[in-house]
């Protein structure tokens, strides 16, 4: 979906397919036959953009296959749907019966990610529509914070900046300019907005910035316009933003909030839970660990990293972090020039959340996606852009 800004530039928002388990470029070619066009089809579009999330081996069929490359574009012209930002963070096995710390492996220290983060950007290149010229991959924020020592940050930095040089040739090369993102998480060695600006002036390169995810900000209680306050202080650019809500409690002391919160301890992902002390910001791993004795002090409010759908929060006694996700927005694209012109809303989920919320087939999936890129739709035209065919 495109949108004019009132500055006259196009803004871009997409729906990250990660919610859609595929490992192979055949399982990515089915995901835009079953899910992908549905999506669009209910939303009454002749174009849909999507967040594609390429595992690894996905990713270098196409790099080493040109033919298959130019069967995938042709395939999304078809079926209506435009590729202009990757979902770079999970390299594969994201659709696991468990994933939990997997998603952080290989980090920016080992050689793999370098060459898969490479790889997604030349096949964006090449997807991009013939209209846009400017690219957005979402990576990994360095590397889960308890296997990150001097040497492996030395690392990181030589292979970031290895890759800036990289996206600098891709540009010459094709006139496309693709942008990666690091994407700051809980429980990372880049947890904020604020741990992010070290290691990305110390790279110092325009092609290098951060993917600001809305969920992750709020679990970390970031305030927003602090946040891109301090990014814009220190010329970090936002290459893009995925809009997402996180699980919030407000009296986790009360039995009936923790049962509610049990509700969603699931076994595949990570649910980094966090609170707000006197002495700073208190966190657990997991949500589990959070709700086992005392691990996590319940005097204040917590909130805990599960993308919630945006247009529906969780009953009470819960609820999401979407007045945060809008306070984002708005600083990201409500003022006279948008601070990033890729939003992807990213909620995969789904099929974690408690059984009674799960959808029970592909339509009522398509039919919820359809609702959150509805609610989006409706925070960007409230803030004065226009919504293009």
């Amino acid at each position: 979906m495109r949108f004019r800004h009132p500055d006259g530039s196009t803004v871009h928002l997409a729906y990250c397919t990660n919610v859609h388990p595929a490992e192979t470029l055949d399982g990515v070619l089915t995901q835009l036959r079953d899910h992908c066009e549905p999506v669009r089809r209910r939303l009454g579009r002749d174009r849909l953009g999507i967040g594609l999330w390429l595992a690894r081996d996905a990713a270098r069929t196409l790099v080493t296959d040109p033919s298959a490359l130019r069967g995938l574009r042709t395939e999304l012209d078809r079926r209506g749907l435009e590729v202009v930002t990757l979902n770079g963070f999970p390299y594969e096995g994201f659709g696991a019966e468990e994933v939990k710390y997997r998603v952080y492996r290989p980090d920016w220290a080992d050689p793999e990610r370098l060459v898969h983060t490479t790889d997604l950007a030349r096949v964006l290149a090449q997807l991009l529509p013939d209209d846009v010229t400017e690219g957005s991959v979402s990576t990994l924020p360095l590397a889960w914070r308890t296997v990150y020592d001097d040497d492996r940050a030395q690392a990181a930095r030589t292979a970031l900046t290895t890759l800036a040089e990289r996206l600098d040739a891709l540009h010459e090369l094709t006139g496309r300019s693709i942008r990666v993102g690091l994407e700051p998480e809980p429980g990372c060695t880049v947890e904020t907005t604020a741990d992010a600006v070290a290691p990305l002036t110390a790279i110092g390169h325009d092609r290098i910035g951060i993917c600001v995810d809305t969920c992750h900000l709020a679990t970390s209680f970031e305030d927003p316009d602090t946040a891109l306050d301090t990014l814009a202080r220190a010329g970090v650019r936002v290459v893009k933003s995925q809009l997402s809500a996180a699980l919030h409690a407000e009296h986790p002391h009360l039995p009936e909030v923790r049962k509610a919160l049990a509700a969603f301890d699931e076994p595949r992902f990570l649910h980094q839970t966090r609170t707000r002390t006197a002495a700073g910001l208190r966190g657990t791993d997991d949500l589990g660990e959070a709700l086992t004795g005392e691990a996590l002090p319940d005097a204040a409010p917590w909130r805990a990293h599960f993308h919630v759908p945006l247009h529906a929060a969780p009953a009470a006694p819960l609820t999401s972090t979407l007045p945060v996700l809008r306070a984002a927005l708005t600083r990201l694209v409500g003022g006279p020039h948008p601070l990033t012109h890729h939003l992807e809303v990213e909620t995969y989920t789904w099929q974690a959340l408690p059984p009674e919320l799960r959808p029970r087939a592909r339509a009522q999936l398509a039919d919820g996606i359809a609702a959150e890129l509805t609610l989006a739709r409706d925070l960007l035209t409230d803030l004065g852009l226009k919504e293009l065919p």
